[in-house]
């Protein structure tokens, strides 16, 4: 009972005896109570330092220092400042000691509020929340029953953020209800609030290192990736704020810069995940349990002496496909306790629980990829190796040859003639009887052409452990709508110098023999280039990292309250907290791809010369289809497109998807804005733009191509594109990892040795024995088990994944007309995907499965799906780059 007492003594205020009035008796009677329920999360208290804080949070709720909430008024001033609404009576979360219970897993908890309300007030249009406790919780909603004015109907505040103690944050939390509005039409006790809420997360350009409670967004370079106080090995170029290495912008972090370049960033030690983003861009508990668990099998740095130990052959090498085999078919078993105890002293208790959790003392065992499941032979044929590049993991870079041999784009001053040596003469003989004049005529003629991308930084890619070429592969489409590798082209620098040109051997199909042997060999360079341009292009640069300015611009400009924020919201979901960690871990100096991927310390630089061509407005699918000549203008077709290709798997599910975002972005643009007027004088929309353009992405802020935003169509696409981005088309570069480059053969990362030539040991061995040799030209062993380890990782689907036409919340909006077009979005993606499993079952397209049977669902939408399956499923569209 005391400590009820001592509760009541510092929770209420002390009553003092004043004169009733006839005004305040009239209050009174004006005075209702209005119930409402809370639903917040705790972290998980296995956590001993979230356990310490779940008790103190008790002790501190029974001493009164409690949970309390302010209703604010959308019609009565506030006295004090009559620009705000006036705040309610504090109420407070209720029962709290006996509803927060020890968890296994974070869970969520509905708390009982009681509201005392005047009811001329109407009704609220915020709250202002204040944590009292010393740790902090997430809070889900609030919902008010019954509210009067409401129509009978509940007033729903969506709010999905961390608050932290309250001594925190130098101004109040606020949230507001699910209300949409234009800066025009807020109301107007609302707009101070509104205002005032974006000035925080800006910052105010806030220094010194950023914290977790800290909900600042801002823009900062790509400083971070390198470690130059270890050396200048460790050390990488600052991308982004030149002319010579433009890059998108990242999240800001406020760490200190390193000692020996005050440009660069320092950076955490490397099992120090808790990296500075906003802490509503965080991982969910869920999420982070399912990260960590994948996660810890890619662990190999601190690892690598053990998996060599375990070698009993040739070190670093597989010494025939039984070995690679061996991979999905076995596992790697943890030596002895002494590793065991090793993980326990590098990896927090956190993430090592999960891994025991999930995989016990196993260690890098591989579930059999897709390209395997079929044929373990399948991945070899002519036809497979040119059918992934419509629908692998990499469909986005064919493009149709206009004109024969190819030509180089490169500067001819700097990089001497670079153009093809293919001849007519090299592919005649598997021309199906067509002369290449009449194959151009007839688009039957197509090339996935890496050479200009990597020849100029080819002399210093090789001179690391890497030796590898520039790659062009032509293809004819035939009568089928399958792809026929033509002619493979490898090139090297001129050994006089680049200004000398390049070098160049062109390599043709042969099934049997030596010639059987050197031709495997030139699809595994070709793949080699394929692959280094997905991960760093297709994936990291295209999808990764020119989203990220978008959502700090997002938050910056653009209120929670505002409709298109609500509209594009869900698809910036864990982006920059992903991206974080790929800085960390990934992309970094000596990182997983610096040490798995061919450009290997170039990497990164390369992907800022390619960044120099990036258009935001050729990323909509249909301009691309166009600008790669895959695709011609149709103004009857409802894309305004038709394919050359007709069985282009990516294109085909990729367009139905563009045109089912862009209906849905149509009608729900067109219901706030009803001409573009109202698109000119959105000062919110017109600051995100003009920021997003000069400071997010601010090293192209002078290209012409960029959208005037000031009509309401120029607003259409720009959200189209920026979904699409995110989701459909990360999903298709992203999740097909594992299935098509699980098995490293098929998409190997790396080249180690030139092409053998004729009288040479190597040519020898590649003669008698080319299943070895080929091996030792590819990814070796370690960096193999690292590189499947990573891309299993990604390739995961996490189990709380909210797909395209799915939200978090049925109640993310109170606008019934959106609520009804997002409702029709759905429908049409339940559509697509009856018609993504019709094609995959017409055996006339030969392309949707290929001689692997793998179905082509990379662009199957999933929408339909509730079940949280996760893992490695091979189909759906999550709304975010969220992996």
């Amino acid at each position: 009972m005391i400590h009820t007492d001592i509760a009541e003594i510092l929770c209420v205020k002390p009553k003092t005896k004043k004169k009733k009035t006839m005004e305040q008796d009239m209050k009174k009677k004006k005075t209702m109570k209005i119930e409402g329920e809370v639903v917040i999360m705790k972290k998980n208290v296995l956590d001993f330092k979230d356990a310490v804080a779940s008790l103190l949070d008790r002790i501190h709720e029974l001493l009164g220092r409690r949970v309390s909430l302010h209703l604010i008024s959308s019609l009565q001033p506030d006295p004090a400042n009559e620009k705000r609404g006036r705040l309610g009576k504090a109420a407070y979360l209720e029962k709290w000691v006996t509803k927060i219970k020890t968890s296994v897993t974070a869970e969520e908890t509905a708390f009982g509020v009681t509201f005392d309300w005047d009811e001329s007030m109407g009704p609220p249009a915020a709250f202002v929340i204040k944590n009292h406790h010393c740790s902090q919780f997430y809070l889900k909603s609030l919902t008010l029953r019954n509210f009067p004015g409401g129509e009978g109907g509940p007033v729903l505040f969506v709010c999905n953020s961390w608050i932290y103690p309250n001594h925190r944050y130098s101004s109040d939390r606020v949230f507001f209800s699910n209300k949409a509005y234009l800066p025009s039409e807020t109301p107007e006790l609302v707009k101070e609030l509104r205002e005032e809420e974006l000035k925080n997360l800006r910052g105010n350009e806030k220094g010194g290192e950023l914290k977790e409670w800290d909900r600042v967004y801002d823009y900062a370079y790509y400083n971070d990736l390198g470690a130059p106080d270890k050396g200048p090995d460790s050390a990488r170029p600052v991308l982004g704020g030149s002319p010579e290495l433009p890059y998108p912008r990242r999240g800001k972090t406020g760490r200190k810069p390193t000692k020996s370049d005050p440009k660069s960033e320092s950076r955490l030690a490397l099992l120090n995940l808790n990296i500075y983003v906003p802490r509503d861009e965080r991982f969910s508990h869920v999420k982070f349990s399912d990260f960590l668990a994948y996660a810890l099998k890619s662990v190999t740095q601190v690892l690598v002496p053990e998996i060599a130990s375990l070698c009993d052959k040739t070190i670093n090498e597989f010494d025939s496909f039984d070995d690679v085999f061996h991979l999905y078919d076995g596992s790697i078993k943890l030596a002895n306790g002494h590793t065991i105890s090793k993980l326990r002293d590098v990896i927090p208790w956190e993430m090592f629980r999960e891994l025991v959790r999930n995989d016990g003392e196993r260690f890098l065992k591989f579930p059999l990829p897709d390209v395997l499941k079929e044929s373990r032979s399948a991945w070899r044929t002519d036809e497979e190796f040119a059918r992934e590049m419509l629908a692998g993991l990499n469909p986005v870079v064919i493009s149709l040859l206009q004109e024969f041999p190819p030509k180089s784009n490169l500067d001819s001053t700097k990089y001497g003639n670079q153009h093809s040596s293919i001849q007519e003469e090299h592919i005649a003989p598997y021309m199906n009887g067509l002369s290449v004049q009449e194959a151009l005529e007839r688009n039957k003629l197509y090339i996935l052409d890496h050479h200009d991308a990597l020849m100029p930084y080819l002399t210093r890619i090789n001179s690391t452990n890497t030796k590898t070429y520039a790659t062009r592969t032509l293809l004819l489409l035939q009568e089928d709508g399958t792809l026929k590798p033509l002619a493979i082209e490898l090139s090297l620098p001129h050994a006089q110098g680049e200004s000398h040109g390049s070098v160049s051997k062109v390599f043709t199909p042969a099934e049997k023999g030596v010639k059987g042997s050197v031709w495997q060999l030139a699809k595994a360079y070709a793949a080699v280039n394929d692959s280094g341009y997905h991960q760093l292009i297709s994936h990291w640069l295209q999808t990764h990292a020119v989203i990220e300015p978008f959502i700090i611009a997002s938050n910056r400009q653009l209120s929670v309250v505002h409709p298109i924020y609500k509209l594009l919201h869900p698809h910036f979901r864990d982006t920059m907290n992903i991206n974080a960690l790929a800085r960390h871990i990934l992309i970094n100096a000596d990182g997983v791809l610096e040490r798995t991927v061919f450009p290997s310390r170039y990497a990164m630089e390369m992907s800022s010369s390619i960044y120099k061509n990036w258009n935001f407005t050729e990323q909509a699918l249909p301009k691309d289809l166009l600008k790669r000549g895959v695709a011609v203008e149709d103004p009857r077709s409802d894309t305004g497109v038709t394919l050359l290709i007709e069985d282009y798997p990516f294109a085909v599910d990729g367009l139905e998807i563009w045109s089912a975002i862009k209906a849905w972005v149509t009608d729900y643009c067109s219901f706030y804005y009803k001409n573009d007027k109202t698109v000119q004088t959105d000062t919110e929309i017109q600051s995100w733009w003009t920021e997003l353009r000069t400071k997010g992405h601010g090293d192209k802020q002078n290209e012409p191509w960029w959208p005037s935003m000031q009509t309401r169509d120029d607003l259409i696409e720009t959200c189209t594109i920026i979904i699409w981005i995110a989701s459909a088309l990360h999903a298709a570069v992203n999740f097909g990892q594992y299935p098509y480059a699980g098995f490293l053969p098929n998409r190997p990362t790396v080249s180690r040795k030139f092409m053998p030539e004729p009288g040479t040991d190597e040519y020898t061995e590649l003669s008698e024995d080319p299943d070895v040799a080929f091996l030792k030209t590819i990814t070796p062993q370690l960096q193999t088990l690292l590189g499947i380890s990573i891309i299993e990782i990604l390739s995961m689907h996490s189990t709380d994944e909210i797909y395209l036409g799915q939200r978090d919340s049925p109640n993310w909006t109170a606008d019934d007309e959106p609520l009804e077009a997002f409702k029709r979005f759905g429908k049409s993606l339940e559509l697509i995907e009856n018609n993504i499993i019709r094609r995959n079952n017409d055996k006339r397209l030969k392309n949707r499965t290929g001689p692997v049977n793998i179905p082509y669902t990379l662009l199957y939408p999933n929408t339909t799906d509730y079940t949280r399956e996760s893992g490695l499923t091979g189909k759906g569209i999550p709304n975010s780059v969220s992996i």
